[in-house]
């Protein structure tokens, strides 16, 4: 898989025409070029469900006269420069409006994406209706004719729908469409039967040509679903909704699995389908250095303009960020992360099955991530599937259950030396009664208190002695000879119609309401959901607490650094080359308009000091891409070195014996 890719989306409108009548081929060159691009996804198909180019499987766009699939792919290969095809898989809108019985349904026969057919938008299509034969039709086609280097698929994944055909299909087999637990059965067999189908279409043209569905996430924990394809693309576009956070946690976990795969950003202020919209190159820099920290290749997405001509503004910005990748790229091939930390992702396990509230969206991970990323903790995010055993703590976010799966796992972890760090409904027994893992405590229930607050018998680093305010769902407990870090205090009451005090919630009353933190040989566990709470308030005790714990638990860390809090740090290893790369980077997203987290200036920080354990032997350090020699202090299985001035990323080479 290449480094530097552009995804280039041409979803046109039949309204406009002519359309492509000013591509052409050497613009189309020079724009590749100044971008400094190694692979662009064109466009077989778009969501309008037009193709462009020359089809008996579909039609032409009305408004081209010619093969433009054709001669971007042509142009492309001339200068090296790979051409995965794009497929909309989901969408088709002109097909649309002529079968709308193909369409997914809820069960009050709306469709999604838009509701109905009076207002603009695209509709998506059940993968059990006529409409898979057609699509399949369309793949065997553009695969056969062209010199396609992949096939990219898109708006894809399992689907609720209660169309005729799948309501249908249900009662054929005697059961009951109203049974959500049997639908869920024939929607997963239905995305399952879609991509054999796709996969045997292609590999019966090209064996082992690249396939990728996408439907906009990597979901944590299937893995059955991810080996459907031959590589990932992680899309996370952090101004078109996902935010910084997203792409981090996706690649922690991807990473792990050992398959290829890139992250995919956008030229965009916002996100898909914005003509005229540009982020600062900056951003650009960051988001592309970032995919290079975590083990990805890179890709950007941008829109064609209906005329056929690239955008220079665009491939200038793009330019930017792929000139500083493409001189990276030696130090990123084949790269593993090396983490002490193994973040158990809730989306992976699901949520414990007491918990009486609606948590199923509990962005407890993504709180997780950034406490860890904060306080510069090497990690990875695991599911059950993992090799617990190469790590040295596992936390459990939140709302994990032990069950006896993984009950077993955890046993032999802690049997070989292992910590776990646990929080608010996580290490309990399924049936919520008792801890399945002895943290030196007795479980008690929910705290009736909600908020409640802590005080910490270790001195937080950034704040004085107080009572924090918890606002998240508490646990109750007593201690059974585990050692108290940290107790709850209670409020005078909740607060109530009859009983209310102040504007948002009641003081604390200094009653001691148990231990809220507690220790013991198996670990940590804090009484509270603390990474969800972190994730919707942000609150700093919260990464306080859990940045004294995992250093408690870990007190010979692999990395230490005094980067600031918005900084990131990785490790990777490239064991074929015999070194490791540490990657850090920094800038700080603001948030402009109601949902828009952007990069602009980015202010260089110097002398950042780094210590890395390691048990390899250390010849040499120095500074990356710029092959500038560091000096570093090696000793007790350590080495200390100093960076003079980081901006926005920099990469320091650690070579070994």
């Amino acid at each position: 898989m290449r480094f530097r890719q552009v995804h280039l989306d041409f979803h046109t409108s039949e309204a406009i025409t002519p359309i492509g009548d000013r591509f052409d081929k050497r613009q189309f060159q020079e724009m590749l070029k100044l971008g400094h691009v190694d692979s662009i996804t064109v466009f077989s198909k778009c969501h309008h469900g037009w193709a462009y180019h020359p089809s008996e499987a579909n039609e032409m766009h009305p408004g081209l006269s010619y093969d433009l699939l054709a001669a971007q792919i042509e142009a492309a290969h001339e200068i090296n420069v790979k051409t995965p095809v794009y497929l909309s898989a989901g969408l088709d809108e002109k097909l649309a409006r002529r079968h709308p019985e193909w369409l997914i349904r809820d069960k009050n026969d709306r469709t999604n994406w838009a509701d109905g057919f009076m207002e603009p938008g695209y509709h998506q299509f059940c993968m059990n209706s006529p409409y898979l034969d057609i699509l399949l039709e369309q793949i065997r086609e553009v695969v056969q004719r062209y010199d396609v280097d992949g096939v990219f698929l898109d708006i894809v994944g399992i689907r609720k729908c209660y169309c005729h055909n799948c309501v249908d299909a249900i009662r054929r087999k005697g059961h009951d469409p109203r049974e959500e637990e049997v639908m869920k059965i024939l929607w997963e067999s239905t995305y399952a039967n879609y991509t054999a189908r796709v996969k045997e279409t292609v590999e019966s043209l090209k064996p082992g040509l690249p396939i990728f569905h996408n439907g906009g996430h990597i979901k944590r924990g299937r893995r059955d679903l991810a080996a459907m394809n031959t590589h990932l693309e992680l899309e996370s576009l952090p101004t078109g909704g996902w935010g910084y956070d997203h792409f981090p946690l996706s690649a922690r976990y991807v990473q792990t699995l050992g398959y290829d795969f890139l992250g995919m950003t956008g030229k965009f202020h916002t996100a898909w389908g914005e003509f005229g919209g540009y982020k600062h190159p900056n951003a650009l820099r960051y988001e592309t250095a970032l995919s290079l920290a975590n083990g990805a290749k890179c890709s950007i997405g941008d829109q064609l303009h209906p005329n056929g001509r690239m955008d220079p503004a665009t491939y200038e910005l793009i330019g930017k960020a792929y000139q500083e990748v493409e001189s990276k790229e030696v130090w990123c091939v084949n790269a593993t992360n090396v983490a002490d930390v193994a973040l158990l992702s809730l989306e992976a396990t699901g949520v414990h099955p007491k918990v009486k509230e609606d948590v199923s969206q509990s962005n407890s991970d993504a709180g997780a991530v950034r406490m860890l990323l904060e306080g510069k903790i090497l990690f990875d995010v695991i599911d059950m599937e993992n090799d617990f055993s190469a790590y040295k703590v596992i936390i459990l976010p939140d709302y994990v259950a032990v069950n006896d799966d993984l009950k077993t796992k955890l046993n032999m972890f802690l049997n070989q030396g292992g910590k776990i760090l646990a929080t608010g409904w996580s290490g309990l027994n399924l049936d919520g009664t008792s801890f399945a893992i002895d943290f030196g405590a007795r479980y008690l229930g929910v705290n009736p208190y909600r908020p409640d607050y802590f005080s910490p018998l270790f001195k937080p680093e950034s704040l004085g002695e107080a009572s924090f305010v918890m606002y998240s769902e508490g646990q109750k407990l007593e201690l059974v000879g585990g050692t108290e870090l940290g107790s709850r205090k209670d409020p005078y009451f909740n607060r109530d119609v009859f009983t209310f005090c102040s504007h948002k919630h009641t003081p604390c009353s200094e009653v001691y309401g148990g231990p809220g933190m507690v220790e013991s040989s198996s670990g940590i566990y804090l009484a509270w959901n603390v990474f969800e709470d972190y994730a919707n308030q942000g609150s700093l005790i919260l990464k306080e607490m859990v940045l004294y714990a995992l250093n408690r638990l870990l007190p010979d860390k692999a990395l230490n650094t005094n980067l600031p809090a918005q900084g990131v740090t990785t490790l990777q290893e490239q064991k074929e080359e015999k070194r490791l790369v540490n990657h850090l980077l920094y800038a700080s997203p603001v948030r402009r308009g109601n949902n828009i987290e952007v990069i602009e200036d980015i202010v260089p920080i110097f002398d950042v000091q780094v210590s890395i354990r390691t048990t390899h032997r250390v010849k040499n350090v120095y500074l990356a891409p710029q092959n500038q020699e560091l000096s570093f202090k090696y000793e007790s299985d350590k080495v200390y070195y100093t960076i003079p001035k980081l901006e926005c990323h920099q990469m320091v080479v650690i070579d070994y014996e």
